[in-house]
Parts: C-alpha cells; sequence; structure tokens
C-alpha cells in the first residue's frame, strides 16, 4: 500500500504510514490517543480475543489498548478465563494490585519459564546476601584501620608527652 505524505484522509489504527526517508517515525504518523472522557474502544483483551469490548467489560481498567502486551503475557501463562474468574472473585479495591501481580508473574515466567519470580527472588536474595557479607568486611576493615589510628595517636602523644617533660 503507498502512503502519500501530503494525503490527510484518515486511515485504521492498525496501519501506520512511514516515511522512508527518516528511520524513526515522526509523531503525525501515529495514531492519537483516545480521549479521557470517552469510551475508547476495545481494550487490549478483547482486541486480542477479537470480541466485543463494552463498557461493562472486566478487563477493560486493567488492559487499556494502548498496553497490549500487558494482556498478552498473562493470557499466555495464566489464560484469559482464569485472569477473568480471579478479577470477579475480588473485591473492586482489589483487582489492581490483582492484575499488576499477574502481569509481573507473567513477565517473569516469559523471561525464565521454569523459577518465575521465584528465580528473581532467589537471585535478588543472594545479591543482599553478598552486598551484607561486603558491608561486614567493610566495617571489620574500617574498625581495624580506626584502632591503628588510636594507637599510632596515643604512641605519638606518649612520646610527645616525654619529649615534652625532659625540657621542664
Amino acid at each position: 500500500m503507498e502512503c502519500d505524505d501530503n494525503d490527510k484522509t484518515p486511515r485504521p489504527l492498525s496501519v501506520f504510514c512511514i516515511p522512508f526517508s527518516s528511520s524513526f517515525p515522526s509523531s503525525r504518523f501515529l495514531p492519537s490517543p483516545p480521549s479521557i472522557t470517552g469510551f475508547q474502544g476495545p481494550c487490549a483483551a478483547c482486541r486480542f480475543l477479537r470480541r466485543r469490548c463494552n463498557e461493562g467489560c472486566i478487563l477493560a481498567p486493567y488492559f487499556p489498548p494502548n498496553e497490549p502486551f500487558r494482556f498478552i503475557n498473562a493470557h499466555k501463562v495464566f489464560g484469559a478465563s482464569n485472569i477473568v474468574k480471579t478479577l470477579q472473585e475480588l473485591p473492586q479495591s482489589n483487582r489492581a494490585d490483582a492484575v499488576s501481580s499477574m502481569v509481573y508473574e507473567a513477565n517473569a515466567r516469559i523471561r525464565d519459564p521454569v523459577y518465575g519470580c521465584a528465580g528473581t527472588i532467589s537471585q535478588l536474595q543472594k545479591q543482599l546476601n553478598d552486598l551484607k557479607a561486603e558491608l561486614a568486611m567493610a566495617q571489620a576493615e574500617l574498625s581495624i584501620m580506626q584502632c591503628q589510628q588510636l594507637q599510632q595517636n596515643a604512641n605519638a602523644s606518649f612520646f610527645l608527652d616525654r619529649f615534652n617533660l625532659d625540657y621542664c
């Protein structure tokens, strides 16, 4: 499909017209963001599942149309029906946290299919333990240096006191 830069005809959201002279598409070729006040169209979940999205869609508040990979990854790991069932069982106040957790776990599972979040937690705990050991070593070295400094100061003051007393 040819694209004329001067052509102002509206295009569907899935078709982008990128000029060949530029390696990065300018903002005039990208679709404008949907209005905040009105209905934004199908959510990312309904768009991916190719079903009609109404204003009462339970997934729409958590999977906006401009973030499709949030739903795609969660769908790959948990499945759409399980996500919907989980959201229906939770009170409204806990749903956003549950979706955030599911998306995080799904992204971790895709990165590390065997361990998922547990692998990340284990890696971070190991890093924390290594840093604690390094901090303990640095504190031990610091206390040794402070003791040496005090001892040198004590020796120096002893000799200075003795030297000053001989002249009195």
